[in-house]
């Protein structure tokens, strides 16, 4: 028989674990335009963070993690994608065409930023909402 009484280990454990998971989230992220890696799994790396803490400190605890709803970020990463997919069409170009801007670095050298990392951060917004309100009414309180 299972109780629902935690180790002590995993609450802790888990409150040094969500940081860690979060920065490799975002490292995924920001790697997705040039190698393997991107939106989705990014999304799938802090869903699984906040799930972690769902776990170990309950529903609420991750609910309170967030300035606004996690369903509100399904509405708001959706919104993010038909903007910037549908942007290219008003302009007369196709759709999902990307805009790159170089911009120079601080220290030497220049980076590329492109319309896709919008894109992508609705997608992201879209995966960690979902998977996120899912968990915590499944395991909610």
């Amino acid at each position: 028989m299972r109780s629902n009484v935690s180790p002590p280990i995993f609450p802790v454990a888990a409150r040094f674990l969500l940081p860690l998971i979060l920065l490799f989230s975002v490292f995924l992220f920001l790697r997705g335009h040039h190698e393997p890696g991107g939106a989705f799994i990014a999304g799938m790396v802090a869903a699984a963070a906040f799930t972690l803490q769902t776990i170990a400190r309950g529903a609420s605890a991750t609910r309170s993690a967030f300035r606004v709803p996690p369903r509100y970020l399904i509405g708001i990463g959706f919104a993010l994608v038909v903007v910037v997919a549908s942007v290219p069409l008003v302009v007369g170009q196709a759709v999902l065409d990307a805009a790159w801007v170089t911009l120079e670095v601080p220290g030497g050298g220049a980076t590329e930023i492109g319309s896709p990392i919008l894109f992508e951060a609705g997608v992201y917004l879209v995966v960690v909402g979902s998977v996120v309100t899912i968990i915590t009414a499944a395991l909610g309180e």
